[in-house]
């Protein structure tokens, strides 16, 4: 669930609070297609829903959300107080950054191997055209 999806309906709610509830759940993009949509076919209702997205917030209702998790993951960079841990934890991101870095140039590898290979087809088709065209001019 998200931050927008946490209100909740009435009991016989109209088209027009189930059909709000329903782009909650959708999310932001559902909300910009609709606007964009809306403008497409008739601007009024395009402008309506933008400002009815700024006047409730929903425009900008994510960000704060990004904010707390982003602050979640500063807060497992602070040292917890047991230093067995903690050289535990160092010694654990050593590692993973290790393997990035080897996983990565693994990747670089694989992507020169790829790119000579198909140059080396590409060199070939052209000599073989090459050859065509030599063999080609002397018959005639």
């Amino acid at each position: 669930m998200t931050a927008l999806s946490d209100h909740t309906l009435p009991q016989n709610p109209g088209w027009l609070s189930r059909a709000e509830a329903w782009m909650d759940d959708k999310g932001k993009g559902a909300w910009i297609a609709a606007m964009v949509l809306g403008f497409i076919f008739f601007w009024p209702v395009g402008l309506a829903l933008l400002a009815y997205m700024i006047w409730s917030k929903r425009m900008f209702s994510k960000s704060c959300s990004s904010r707390k998790s982003w602050h979640s993951h500063m807060s497992a960079m602070k040292p917890s107080g047991n230093s067995a841990f903690d050289a535990y934890k160092s010694d654990t991101l050593a590692r993973l950054e290790r393997e990035q870095q080897e996983f990565e140039s693994f990747l670089r590898r694989l992507r020169d191997a790829k790119d000579k290979a198909e140059f080396d087809q590409f060199m070939d088709e052209r000599a073989r055209e090459n050859n065509d065209e030599a063999e080609n001019g002397e018959r005639a």
